[in-house]
C-alpha cells in the first residue's frame, strides 16, 4: 500500500511541478504549487516524517500564500475585475481541494497499514517530533546553538550593512522623547469668545 501512495504521490508531485511552470495564469500556478507542496509533505508522511511534513505545509504555504498576497497587493490589480473573474477559479480550487483530503486520506491510511517499526527513527520515541527534539537538544545541542548564533550575526550584518544614514529621513530622539516636560509638548491659548484660534 506505501509504495502504491508513493508513485500516486509521485506522479502528483510531477506534473503539479510541472504545471507550475506551464501555467499562464499566475493564480492556477501558485495553486499547482500549493498542490505539490501538499503532495511531498504526503510523502514525507509516509517515510515517518511528519514533524518535517508539518513543516513544509506551515512554512511554504504559508510563505507562498503570503508572498502571492503581497504580489496582488504591490501590483497595479483592479480589485473589482479581480473579484470578478474569481469565480471561474472556484470549480479549480475546489478540485485542488479534493486532492489535498485524498492525499491525507491516502498517506494516513497507507501509514496505518503498513509496518509503521521499520520507520520510526528513534524506537524509544513516540513521535517523529520528540525523536527530533531528543537528538537536537542532546547530542547535537552545541551545535545547534552556534547555528542560531550564525544565523543571528546574518540577520545582525544584513541590517548594519543595508542601513546608511540618509539625513532627509527624520528618526526617533528617544532620549528628548524621554525627557520632554508638559511645559514642552502643550501650550496655554487663551482665546476669545466667539472666536477660533
Amino acid at each position: 500500500m506505501e509504495l502504491i501512495a508513493f508513485y500516486i504521490f509521485s506522479v502528483i508531485v510531477t506534473v503539479s511541478a510541472v504545471a507550475v511552470i506551464v501555467a499562464r495564469n499566475p493564480v492556477h500556478s501558485v495553486l499547482w504549487l500549493i498542490l505539490s507542496f501538499f503532495t511531498a509533505a504526503g510523502m514525507l508522511v509516509l517515510i515517518g516524517a511528519e514533524f518535517l511534513a508539518m513543516l513544509l505545509v506551515v512554512v511554504y504555504v504559508g510563505a507562498v500564500a503570503v508572498l502571492f498576497l503581497f504580489v496582488v497587493m504591490m501590483l497595479d490589480v483592479d480589485f473589482v475585475e479581480l473579484k470578478q473573474g474569481s469565480l471561474k477559479y472556484w470549480p479549480f480550487a475546489v478540485l485542488v481541494g479534493i486532492a489535498f483530503i485524498a492525499e491525507i486520506t491516502l498517506a494516513g491510511l497507507s501509514r496505518e497499514m503498513g509496518q509503521n517499526e521499520l520507520f520510526n527513527p528513534m524506537p524509544g520515541a513516540a513521535t517523529n517530533a520528540e525523536a527530533i527534539g531528543a537528538v537536537l537538544y542532546t547530542q547535537y545541542f552545541l551545535l545547534f546553538q552556534l547555528a542560531g548564533i550564525i544565523l543571528l550575526i546574518a540577520m545582525i550584518g544584513a541590517i548594519v550593512l543595508t542601513l546608511r544614514y540618509r539625513p532627509d529621513i527624520q528618526r526617533q530622539d528617544i532620549a528628548g522623547q524621554t525627557a520632554r516636560r508638559r511645559a514642552d509638548a502643550t501650550e496655554a491659548v487663551s482665546v476669545e469668545p466667539n472666536k477660533g484660534i
